[in-house]
C-alpha cells in the first residue's frame, strides 16, 4: 500500500500499531482463564461463579476439608431420582471466597465419579475419589479433560455443624491503638 501524505502516512501507522495492539491486549486481559485446578492450589482468586447456595442442599450430608491448598465445604447427597439409583449431587463452596460450584455424578460402592459446574450449564471439571469407612472422601478434582489433578480431602461434618471459620493471619502489632498501622513482629 502506498501512502501519499503524512496526515495519511500518521492514519496508516496508527492503524497499524493498533492491529498489532488488540489481539496483544487480549491475550493480556483474557489470560489463562481456563485453569481452575491451578487456581484451586493458589489463594483466593477472584470469584467467577454467580451460584448462590441452594437451600434444598443445605439439608444433604456435610464435608469439610480442603482441594489443593483451598478450604471447602461440600454437601453431596443422593439424588431422589428412582430411576437414578445410585446417583449423587450437590454443590461445594470455597471458604475464602464463597464461591459456589454445582457437583453432580454417581457413587458405585466406594467410588465417587462426579462433574462439577460453575454456572449450571457447563462442565468445569471432574471429581474422581474413594469413599472410606469413616464416611471421608479423597481423590483428585481435574480439568475437563482431566489433566491438572488437584488432591481433595473431605471428613463428614456431624449433622448441623458449622465448618469452622479460616484463620485470621496475623499480621503485626497495632501502633497505639490503631489498628490499620502496624509495626513489624
Amino acid at each position: 500500500m502506498e501512502v501519499s501524505s503524512p496526515k495519511a502516512a500518521r492514519r496508516f501507522s496508527w492503524f497499524a500499531a493498533v492491529a498489532v495492539a488488540l489481539p496483544l491486549a487480549a491475550c493480556a486481559v483474557g489470560g489463562n482463564q481456563g485453569n481452575q485446578a491451578t487456581n484451586a492450589v493458589a489463594s483466593a482468586p477472584e470469584v467467577h461463579s454467580s451460584l448462590k447456595p441452594n437451600p434444598d442442599f443445605a439439608k444433604l450430608p456435610q464435608y469439610a476439608g480442603t482441594l489443593g491448598k483451598r478450604k471447602i465445604v461440600m454437601r453431596l447427597g443422593a439424588k431422589t431420582d428412582p430411576d437414578d439409583a445410585g446417583g449423587v449431587h450437590g454443590e461445594y463452596q470455597f471458604s475464602d471466597t464463597g464461591e459456589v460450584i454445582l457437583i453432580a455424578g454417581d457413587r458405585s460402592g466406594a467410588t465417587l465419579e462426579a462433574e462439577e459446574s460453575n454456572d449450571g450449564t457447563r462442565i468445569t471439571g471432574n471429581w474422581v475419589g474413594t469413599f472410606a469407612a469413616d464416611g471421608s472422601i479423597s481423590g483428585d478434582r481435574m480439568e475437563v479433560d482431566d489433566s491438572n489433578p488437584v488432591p481433595f480431602e473431605l471428613k463428614p461434618m456431624a449433622a448441623g455443624a458449622l465448618a469452622a471459620p479460616a484463620p485470621t493471619p496475623k499480621s503485626g502489632n497495632a501502633v497505639g491503638g490503631v489498628g490499620n498501622v502496624v509495626t513489624g513482629d
